[in-house]
């Protein structure tokens, strides 16, 4: 009961009502009220600024942070009574992360997306639609973006390092982890950090497992990447390459200001226009000292996809606003030249990518979408499981108490095999 009160004590309910112009004609039995969960107001904002709510249509935004599995806890609660659910109250459509998607469209809580009339999928990259499609290849959802992750770096300290802050330069000198590992030394002896966080390369390293967390007998499993990550940091840890902050730790994010003495994050589009704010503050931060490139191993971070859910009283505003996420030209060209996005829309980024004139301010005037348009082909979604964003985090979560010192590694180890027994009593650990 405490612990379902607490979730009731973090849950935002932000309410808006739009009385713009109709674009898409109702049927008299649909609603007219439009029920949208998600974990920030990342899209909300997108939402609120390019598409175009039909008259009379109530928008109700149901906001529920992430931490500890919060957010799909919520969700969880809703979609369980979504059959019983007053019109007005049931969830018309979700959010979801990469990390958990499978637990959603693998699922009779989400609905075939195509029967809704979201039937052209020709401009979205592949990985988009096969993570958003049941083991039957049924699409469930879209995404609004693509995010291919680069390699953040801070181009005045590349230059003291390395000699350059040319992103086709410094990546020939980062393209593995054998380079990476040499060149964090040479940081180290001019007064740098390598990375700011003992995670920050914790996703190039599990977007290329060649197993899941979890094998078919329900044991979980280390993949040799995985145990290549913990090698890797075990060694930066050790010799002061990196910090024992975590990825989204305020210790971390004081290395974004112009004082910062550290050369590499990680990160897709969202990420350094949505999260390094403290290289962006206007009297602290370092706008334009900053540059990409794919870096020692191809991967992609997160991603958000808007998910059907089954039972929704809104199937034809919820199809309009998946095919205006991923098929209306103004709008996804909006995304990139307004918002810094890259969007799920090859065609648009095509033009971004191809025009002389394009550049990104806080990337020094690169040409990111240009970048990250040379990425997408890398890209592999494989070897994903239902349980990934509770494992990645709670693997993480218990080695940074090993990383700052509180507890041996086999103790930390041990913390995150009764982690996982608590979350998933049915997977077997060690």
């Amino acid at each position: 009961m405490k612990k379902i009160i607490a979730l009731l004590l973090t849950v935002v309910m932000v309410v808006a009502l739009f009385a713009v112009g109709g674009g898409t004609a109702f049927a008299d039995d649909e609603g007219k009220v439009f029920n949208i969960y998600a974990w920030n107001e990342e899209f909300k904002g997108f939402f609120e600024k390019y598409y175009e709510v039909p008259d009379g249509v109530t928008v109700n935004w149901i906001i529920v942070p992430s931490d500890n599995g919060a957010y799909q806890d919520a969700l969880d609660a809703a979609l369980l009574n979504q059959a019983d659910a007053a019109a007005d109250d049931k969830v018309d459509m979700f959010l979801a992360e990469a990390d958990y998607i499978l637990k959603y469209v693998d699922s009779e809580a989400t609905q075939d997306i195509t029967a809704l009339g979201v039937t052209d999928f020709s401009n979205a990259y592949t990985y988009t639609v096969q993570a958003a499609s049941d083991a039957d290849g049924v699409v469930k959802g879209v995404s609004f973006q693509c995010c291919p992750s680069a390699l953040i770096y801070r181009r005045s300290i590349a230059k003291d390092v390395l000699g350059t802050d040319d992103p086709t330069e410094v990546q020939a000198l980062l393209d593995s982890w054998d380079k990476f590992n040499a060149v964090a030394a040479d940081a180290k002896a001019k007064g740098y950090y390598m990375t700011a966080s003992f995670a920050e390369t914790y996703r190039p390293f599990s977007n290329n497992c060649t197993s899941p967390w979890v094998d078919e007998d329900n044991n979980l499993q280390f993949d040799p990447q995985i145990e290549a990550w913990i090698a890797q940091t075990d060694e930066f840890i050790q010799n002061g390459y990196t910090l024992t902050a975590g990825v989204w730790d305020d210790e971390k994010n004081v290395q974004m200001f112009a004082d910062g003495k550290t050369m590499c994050f990680f990160g897709p589009a969202w990420y350094f226009n949505f999260c390094m704010g403290n290289a962006m503050d206007p009297d602290k931060g370092c706008s334009g000292d900053w540059a990409i490139c794919e870096g020692p191993a191809a991967h992609f971070w997160g991603g958000t996809w808007l998910l059907a859910p089954a039972g929704s009283d809104n199937p034809t505003m919820l199809a309009d606003i998946m095919n205006t996420f991923i098929n209306d030209e103004e709008v996804c060209t909006a995304l990139v030249a307004n918002e810094a996005q890259f969007s799920n829309n090859q065609a648009v980024n095509a033009k971004f990518a191809e025009d002389p004139d394009y550049g990104n301010e806080f990337l020094g005037g690169q040409n990111d979408v240009a970048v990250f348009a040379g990425m997408t082909d890398n890209i592999v979604w494989e070897n994903h499981t239902i349980y990934d964003q509770l494992l990645n985090e709670g693997l993480q979560t218990s080695l940074q108490e090993y990383y700052r010192g509180s507890v041996d590694q086999d103790t930390a180890l041990n913390n995150f095999y009764l982690y996982v027994n608590e979350k998933y009593p049915t997977i077997v650990t060690p």
